[in-house]
């Protein structure tokens, strides 16, 4: 049984008294902003500490301790947050129209602490549905109050513990972080994966970038960019580190102005939202051109804790931490799935059964859509040609200390290799051109200017890896229950879409499948889990794999 506590003073007292009583432990702590790593004492604690950034901060200290770190106003955070809380401290400052808000997150019989409680807070609590009364002893105008949360209203039915047995198809970045995080979680995982190793597919570049979005308006993509990121990095952290457990590097990321006027918006963008300086700053074109080894007019984004990661590698260490929870089922396709009693059927070539399980979990980018059950998700393949510069004698690739983008990307060299890309086409055409290689060292030249970097155009063999990205019209991910297209009718909400039961999705992971992956994976879990979510309701939504068949109906209703 899992504790889940709720408080809106982020007191480190309290988190270390309720890790003490042992079992797991599920803490929630809002605060309007978080304070540096270097002042928190417990030594674990401050090695996963999260910058001070707005929104919630996912923080895995163990498998039965997680600490969640809700980074903004209370009346604005507490409204999103989607858990099922026994025990609650509230600080004087909780208004009493928050009241109902927390009624909804408790459980029948959750127990609430709040220091220093008007008249009006204690008339509001009760009115919600908690009994309360002094604490102790105390006599004050304005006491501690302690509450027990008894409502008459007819309950929600007691949510069950999952059966935890589940099938992932698919062996890249999505479907290995879902094993990962479901092992991790005591689930028994059969992976099924057409290829003899993971990672063959989208996930099959020598590198991946890893860096966050920014923008003005902190819009849903940046949002969650910025959440997935940050605790793609900590879990990486966890497991051992970038260039230790797989193969890669936290080197930086120069984002590189597009002209002038990109320059000044990029500047606004960092002088309104004053983000830490390891998370992003400016380097302007004298540190920019000093980085990169040549002269670059405008400057741009440093991401300080960005880099590359090669896909493959950490594929396999993920999945290695699964241990004997794991069984992997390779070079077999799924083709169909069939609900028989209360589990899935998953059959590949001639109808033969590969395995079943009550849950399923599809991870296997766009060839998804070959499966009757999600046909209808308005997923597209995008095709990508990276080009491979060999560092030797027959190429003169720049040799960077840190990513470089703009329109395209580069790489530092790696196993001889320096990496530049990609392109987006429209067509399924799996083989190496020539034009897609040449767009690419174009536009590395226009990154990194140069004679010798202009003659690779001409120059360089042509050498690289095409890989289809799958993607979702609006270039978010889908993370959830997958929606049941025949049976739907009319529509309102998201609650509303009926659903395959058992059946989920991690999919359109485009080209941020790296930073995707990871929170994607805890989202889904925790859903599954009925366990606290990581994410703001808001964005959680904007996830659901429903909303295309919610907006469909809307239209024709």
């Amino acid at each position: 049984m899992m504790r889940v506590v709720l408080d809106t003073e982020l007191s480190g007292e309290r988190f270390a008294k309720a890790c003490a009583q042992g079992g797991r432990l599920h803490y929630i702590a809002v605060a309007p902003s978080l304070a540096p790593a270097a002042d928190i004492d417990d030594p674990r604690l401050r090695a996963a500490w999260p910058l001070n950034l707005p929104g919630f901060h996912r923080v895995i200290l163990g498998d039965d301790v997680t600490l969640d770190l809700l980074v903004g106003a209370l009346d604005a955070v507490l409204p999103q947050v989607t858990a099922r809380v026994n025990e609650f401290h509230l600080g004087a400052a909780v208004a009493p129209a928050m009241a109902r808000t927390l009624a909804k997150l408790a459980v029948q019989g959750a127990v609430l602490h709040t220091r220093a409680a008007s008249e009006a807070q204690v008339w509001a609590l009760t009115a919600a549905g908690f009994v309360c009364r002094l604490a102790a002893g105390d006599d004050r105008a304005e006491p501690d109050v302690v509450a027990e949360y008894r409502s008459y209203k007819p309950q929600p039915a007691a949510l069950l513990a999952p059966v935890r047995r589940a099938i992932v198809i698919g062996a890249g970045v999505a479907g290995s972080s879902a094993a990962h995080r479901l092992c991790a979680r005591g689930w028994q995982v059969t992976l099924i994966e057409r290829h003899a190793q993971p990672a063959q597919e989208a996930s099959g570049n020598l590198a991946g970038i890893f860096m966050p979005l920014l923008s003005k308006d902190d819009n849903i993509p940046t949002r969650l960019s910025r959440a997935a990121y940050l605790f793609a990095l900590r879990e990486w952290r966890r497991m051992g580190g970038a260039g230790k457990v797989f193969d890669g590097a936290d080197c930086g990321v120069l984002q590189l102005a597009r002209d002038a006027k990109h320059a000044v918006v990029q500047q606004e963008v960092l002088a309104q939202w004053d983000y830490p300086q390891e998370y992003a700053r400016w380097a302007d074109a004298q540190e920019a051109s000093a980085l990169i080894g040549a002269e670059t007019p405008h400057g741009g984004w440093l991401f300080g804790q960005g880099g590359w990661a090669r896909p493959a590698s950490l594929c396999e260490a993920m999945l290695a931490a699964c241990g004997d929870r794991l069984q992997r089922v390779f070079c077999t396709e799924a083709l169909q799935l069939e609900r028989v009693s209360d589990e899935w059927h998953v059959r590949g070539e001639d109808g033969q059964l590969i395995a079943q399980a009550p849950t399923v979990i599809l991870a296997c980018g766009a060839s998804a859509g070959k499966l009757e059950q999600a046909s209808e998700l308005p997923l597209s393949k995008l095709r990508g040609q990276v080009t491979h510069l060999p560092v030797d004698a027959s190429a003169t690739p720049p040799m960077l200390p840190l990513v470089v983008c703009r329109e395209a990307y580069v790489t530092p060299p790696s196993n001889g290799i320096v990496c530049a890309g990609a392109t987006y086409d429209n067509d399924d055409d799996p083989q190496l051109r020539a034009s897609s290689q040449l767009e690419n060292l174009t536009r590395l030249a226009e990154i990194i200017p140069g004679d010798d970097v202009a003659a690779l155009a001409h120059s360089a063999p042509l050498a690289g890896r095409v890989g289809f990205r799958c993607a979702a019209p609006d270039r978010l991910p889908l993370a959830g229950a997958l929606p049941d297209y025949p049976n739907a009718g009319r529509l309102e909400f998201l609650a509303d879409v009926p659903r395959h039961n058992g059946l989920h999705c991690l999919l359109g992971y485009a080209s941020r499948g790296l930073i995707w992956a990871p929170l994607m994976a805890e989202l889904l879990v925790c859903q599954l889990e009925h366990a606290p979510l990581p994410l703001e309701a808001a964005l959680v939504d904007a996830l659901d794999p429903g909303r295309f068949l919610l907006k469909q109906r809307r239209r024709a209703q």
